[in-house]
């Protein structure tokens, strides 16, 4: 029987916010079962917040959850790292409205996780299994998720930029993967977007260090290029992981998105009739011999 799972110490670490461009100092710690994610903002006399769907006050450009008019800000870039490491429990203390963005990539809060180390607790890991597929659509917009016997993800994108174009990426989050093929990937946004963007109140702390910036030329300004030709779609899975964690346990199911998505609306829509929790570890798939699949892009 897989059992749950917490940090074996804290971590802590400080930045800035993507949106809000204030100082941000985050210290992860390690928390009893069936604790979830909760944050505290430490500058509020730790007022609570858990990473639950019925807290969830947007998702517009960053997932932002809210409780009695208390918020806390992208959140998602740290919940898919928590999720991605198989951490099921943990205290997240901010003294700021803000997550840290660091690098624009979940890759410092996977560090931090390996330095804090995880730690095994008594209590049975429970699994919420997809038992009726469902789906959500906006346009041109679609996400689903399917009952399956792991969690993976399938993504496409589609942007009118020669570094972007079509990418498509499929990855089981499992045996590390998240770490080593998502993590590092970071997030994107257009020249000609900032301006509008911080006239709107956001992306006041972004820059390039920790952003790719994609020019109307069809270039970007970031000089050390992309980490993969594929970067795009890969963040976006970090984002889709990131907003699934909100659901306070591991997903047996496989999610499809096509030019992003509403992960938060599949997942209130996953009611009783659709989902069930067992506690027992998720069947093992044949193995394949390979990694996950690569991305197939057909970027112009």
């Amino acid at each position: 029987m897989s059992r749950q799972t917490t940090l074996g110490r804290a971590v802590s670490t400080s930045g800035h916010g993507l949106h809000t461009g204030e100082p941000s100092f985050i210290t992860l710690s390690p928390a009893p079962a069936y604790t979830g994610y909760v944050f505290r903002r430490t500058d509020l006399n730790g007022f609570e917040i858990p990473a639950a769907p019925q807290y969830v006050a947007r998702v517009s450009y960053a997932t932002t959850l809210m409780r009695q008019g208390v918020m806390i800000a992208t959140v998602e870039h740290l919940l898919a790292a928590l999720s991605g490491s198989h951490v099921d429990n943990c205290i997240i203390d901010v003294d700021s409205l803000e997550v840290p963005i660091l690098d624009g990539s979940a890759e410092p809060f996977i560090e931090m996780i390996e330095q804090a180390g995880i730690a095994t607790l008594e209590a049975p890991r429970q699994f919420l299994r997809v038992l009726k597929r469902v789906e959500v659509t906006e346009g041109n917009r679609r996400m689903s998720i399917s009952p399956a016997h792991r969690f993976s993800v399938s993504c496409l994108i589609e942007f009118p930029h020669p570094m972007i174009g079509t990418q498509r990426y499929e990855i089981e989050i499992a045996d590390g993967h998240f770490s080593q093929q998502l993590a590092s990937a970071r997030t994107f946004g257009f020249l000609d977007e900032i301006e509008s963007l911080r006239n709107m109140g956001l992306a006041r702390g972004g820059s390039l260090d920790n952003a790719i910036v994609l020019t109307p030329e069809g270039g970007i300004l970031n000089r050390e290029g992309l980490r993969s030709a594929d970067e795009f779609v890969r963040h976006k899975i970090i984002d889709i992981i990131g907003d699934l964690a909100l659901l306070g346990m591991p997903v047996l199911g496989h999610v499809e998105a096509e030019r992003s998505g509403a992960p938060g609306r599949v997942g209130q829509r996953l009611g009783p009739g659709r989902r069930r929790l067992v506690t027992t570890a998720p069947q093992q798939q044949a193995p394949v011999g390979t990694a996950p699949r690569s991305c197939t892009c057909t970027c112009t």
